[in-house]
C-alpha cells in the first residue's frame, strides 16, 4: 500500500505543502531507522544516483522523438518513479540539514534573476560572465 498524506487518494502538488512532503519522508526513514544511513554524504550520493537513473530514460533519444516517445504510459511510469526518488532524496537532505526548501529555492531564484535578467535572456541562453 502507498502512503499518502491525506488517506484520499494520491495527494496533488496543488493540495500538499512542502513540509507535508518533507513529514512523509522523514516518517518513512523513521519507521525504518535509517536515519544512521541519511548524512549528507550518503544522501547527495544518492540524489546523483537516482538523477542518473532518471537521465537513462533519455540517453540516446533525440530531441525530435521526445514527445511521441513520452506518450508511452509505461515509461512515464517509470520516470516519474525515477523523479519521486530524486524528490524524495532531495527532502531527506534537506531534513537532515535542516534546510527550508521553500526558502532556499525562493533565495536561490531571485539570485538567478539577477545573474539572468528576462530582458537579456529571453529567449536565449549563454552564460553570463564572471
Amino acid at each position: 500500500m502507498e502512503p499518502t498524506l491525506t488517506g484520499n487518494g494520491d495527494p496533488r502538488d496543488a493540495d500538499t505543502t512542502v513540509a507535508q512532503l518533507r513529514g512523509l519522508v522523514a516518517r518513512f526513514v523513521a519507521e525504518r531507522e535509517w536515519e544512521k544511513y541519511h548524512d549528507a554524504k550518503n544522501l547527495s550520493m544518492a540524489i546523483a544516483i537516482e538523477a542518473a537513473e532518471l537521465m537513462e530514460h533519455f540517453q540516446w533519444l533525440r530531441s525530435e522523438d521526445l514527445e511521441a516517445t513520452l506518450r508511452d504510459p509505461a515509461l512515464r511510469d517509470e520516470i516519474r518513479d525515477e523523479l519521486a526518488d530524486v524528490v524524495a532524496f532531495v527532502l531527506a537532505l534537506a531534513n537532515r540539514l535542516d534546510i527550508d526548501v521553500s526558502a532556499a529555492l525562493s533565495r536561490k531564484m531571485c539570485k538567478n534573476v539577477e545573474k539572468y535578467p528576462a530582458e537579456q535572456f529571453r529567449g536565449h541562453y549563454e552564460k553570463p560572465a564572471g
